[in-house]
């Protein structure tokens, strides 16, 4: 036998190992279901196109489907009721020491004030009008103004209207002292943190947070990062990297083809080291991704899939899965 057909007989042996050892179809099905994270709850949907971290997205929805206003109470129940397990968060402090719930950095986009969210008191912010902003024709008409009169709601609200809900709290600074405000509010409202609540943003913060709230899901962009890329090359083997362990990672759509085992195997793998698994839209070229957007998206998430499915368009998606 020559030695070019014994290295061909060598990688076809090393082909079928690999195959077999991240075969999903080797692995069984998960248990439980799909389970649905409402980014922001229910609220308007808008062009993405050139889109950047200043953009005022309120001037630029779709001419609206609903009245729903994100990160409201009303927003919130409106994406339970849709069938939401978890819904995704944006926490503020106050210069009073409250902690509201709410997106953008200045509350100039989407409302009638002025300045940094956070260099407001509550009262300052009951006052505002957080859905003065919207226009889907260039400012000629605001649908939506006068809908949100005092609709920004705090933490301590939200808790106590849904005390069996599961959250995401995205903290929006880098200051370690927003975990002790959100913390406190937590105790204001009487309820524990455990692992129905899930926290992101600035490792700077989440440092404190763990300090906090040991063993509650902590994630930030670098945990996510490291574990995506640290599977994608040690992967093939079976292994699994300690930068998953305890961990997050994420799967955008466009690139289920490189996860090794996906998706029955590699989710058994993240499961065997109590690793979340969240799927989300597509990774656009420049890193940039969004959720699930668009009903047909549901059809490029595996029936096996039963990690969370990140829904930017829960009232669309919520709707599409109902039916």
């Amino acid at each position: 036998m020559t030695k070019g057909k014994v290295a061909l007989i060598f990688i076809a042996l090393v082909a079928v190992t690999l195959s077999l050892i991240n075969a999903s179809w080797l692995a069984p099905t998960p248990p439980g279901r799909l389970k649905l994270v409402a980014h922001r709850g229910v609220g308007q949907q808008y062009d993405h196109e050139g889109v950047r971290r200043d953009t005022c997205t309120a001037t630029r929805i779709h001419p609206p489907e609903h009245n729903y206003l994100e990160n409201t109470v009303r927003s919130m129940q409106r994406a339970s009721t849709l069938g939401a397990h978890s819904i995704e968060l944006d926490m503020h402090p106050t210069t009073d020491g409250h902690a509201v719930v709410f997106h953008d950095w200045t509350v100039d986009c989407r409302t009638n004030g002025k300045g940094v969210t956070r260099e407001h008191s509550l009262a300052e912010l009951k006052k505002l009008d957080i859905g003065y902003g919207y226009t889907a024709d260039g400012g000629r008409t605001f649908p939506l103004r006068g809908a949100g009169i005092g609709a920004m709601p705090t933490v301590e609200e939200v808790l106590q209207k849904f005390p069996n809900q599961n959250f995401v709290f995205n903290f929006k600074s880098k200051d370690p002292r927003d975990a002790d405000i959100l913390a406190a509010a937590f105790g204001r409202a009487g309820v524990t943190l455990d692992d129905r609540y899930s926290f992101y943003g600035h490792e700077r913060v989440l440092e404190r947070m763990r300090k906090i709230a040991p063993g509650v899901w902590i994630w930030s962009k670098d945990s996510v990062k490291a574990c995506a890329l640290d599977y994608l090359y040690w992967g093939w083997t079976g292994w699994i990297p300690e930068s998953c362990r305890n961990g997050t990672v994420v799967v955008p759509l466009n690139y289920q083809w490189a996860v090794w085992g996906w998706p029955n195997r590699f989710q058994q793998r993240m499961a065997s080291v109590n690793a979340r698994v969240i799927v989300i839209g597509e990774m656009e070229d420049q890193g940039s991704a969004r959720g699930i957007e668009r009903p047909e998206q549901l059809g490029e998430v595996p029936r096996a899939f039963k990690g969370y499915l990140w829904v930017d368009d829960m009232y669309g998606i919520g709707r599409a899965l109902g039916r």
